[in-house]
């Protein structure tokens, strides 16, 4: 069954009385979504991935404000994929936005913010929303009339190509070539590094830490740099959008940032292709299982966060023993969700209750174990909800 990108729908809604920014990975199909949200025959597009567009506007950036006031008046929207190609462009769209009486709504498409935040580029001063997709969720894939599978999400990932094609095999060289073509050529470039191979062993053992509770000066050691290189080498992934840093638990910010972090990439399958444990069957109840679906259930969770407003604080808990809470969710109203995350239809309920015993001292604390039970039930205080009815408990949370 060969999948047609049209046909998806997604959960983010896209305001047509607005400019704004979203942001995303490639491949997350940020420009098709906007095409199924915007007629053609009201939209002027400008791809900067095109080279003669590209090239075009580099040389002269004012020609896109010319170009703009010369366009015909059914157009009332303007599309500049990958701005942070050409961030000149932001200035030319502030003058539009601020001195054209008759100003078409600006959407500007990036997958990365690392070019626009080296550039000091004009974000347009809070007039234009930012906004963020993300890979597939379970809800956009079943809303789509195609069955969603979870051991299928962890392994092959929820890029909307990865997932939804029907050949395995297509789908290894797809996530193979993500890697190879994206994240070692063009986050290599934007990273300015002088070592294409300390980056490229960085890659690969960051695919192995993914989840795990960073040690940088371990990590350069085993990479051959400088730990305030990892770190950098860090952000620059955190800053094209294939991952996000989770912090532990503190009252205090300033603590929050000195403690090691975990970075999670934004989807299983990338990681899998980093690794080359794409072509290994991935088996429930091994360590390897575990893992990705906690990974899973971490980036689901972003992506509620994102698409629906919420304004959490995620971060995790982890003692010097080793007992550790995976996930902590701070609402805006002051409500604590302690969550553990057990790839088991029966979470042990021994060290179920140990690690979560470290929320006691939270404020206000709600305990949760998501795991892949059929039915919620409860233990000692202790919420077990299947991840399909975790889901909807985040989805309601205010």
């Amino acid at each position: 069954m060969k999948f047609k990108k049209e046909h998806i729908s997604r959960e983010l809604n896209l305001p047509r009385q607005a400019h704004f920014f979203l942001f995303g990975p490639r491949q997350v199909g940020k420009s098709t979504w906007i095409r199924k949200n915007f007629l053609p025959e009201e939209t002027l597009y400008f791809d900067l991935l095109l080279s003669d567009t590209y090239m075009r506007l580099k040389v002269d950036p004012s020609l896109f404000r010319q170009e703009i006031q010369a366009r015909a008046n059914r157009y009332l929207y303007v599309v500049v994929d990958e701005i942070q190609r050409i961030p000149e462009l932001l200035n030319e769209i502030h003058y539009l936005i601020e001195n054209e009486p008759n100003t078409p709504f600006f959407i500007l498409t990036g997958s990365s913010a690392r070019k626009l935040k080296r550039a000091k580029a004009n974000l347009l001063a809070g007039r234009a929303w930012t906004l963020h997709l993300h890979p597939l969720t379970p809800t956009e894939i079943m809303a789509s009339s195609y069955p969603f599978i979870l051991n299928k999400a962890l392994s092959r990932g929820s890029l909307p190509a990865a997932y939804l094609q029907s050949d395995e095999l297509s789908t290894q060289q797809l996530l193979k070539s993500y890697v190879e073509t994206y994240l070692k050529e063009e986050i290599e470039a934007e990273a300015l590094v002088r070592s294409s191979g300390t980056f490229l062993r960085f890659l690969f053992q960051a695919g192995h830490e993914n989840g795990q509770s960073l040690n940088f000066s371990n990590i350069a050691r085993e990479v051959g740099c400088s730990h305030t290189t990892v770190k950098e080498y860090f952000q620059i992934l955190e800053d094209t959008l294939v991952g996000t840093m989770i912090f532990p638990y503190q009252k205090s910010l300033r603590k929050r940032l000195s403690q090691h972090p975990k970075f999670y990439f934004f989807d299983t399958g990338v990681v899998r292709a980093l690794t080359k444990k794409l072509s290994v069957p991935l088996e429930p109840q091994t360590p390897e299982y575990g893992r990705y679906f906690e990974q899973w259930i971490i980036n689901e969770t972003i992506k509620i966060n994102d698409y629906h407003n919420k304004d959490w604080t995620l971060s995790y808990i982890r003692t010097e023993s080793g007992t550790e809470i995976d996930l902590i969710i701070e609402t805006p109203n002051g409500k604590t969700i302690a969550v553990e995350i057990k790839s088991t239809q029966t979470p042990f309920e021994g060290s179920l209750k140990k690690n979560l015993s470290l929320a006691d001292s939270l404020p206000n604390p709600h305990k949760i174990c998501v795991c892949t039970a059929q039915n919620p039930r409860k233990i000692d205080g202790i919420h077990l909800l299947p991840w399909k009815e975790y889901l909807d408990f985040l989805i309601d949370l205010q």
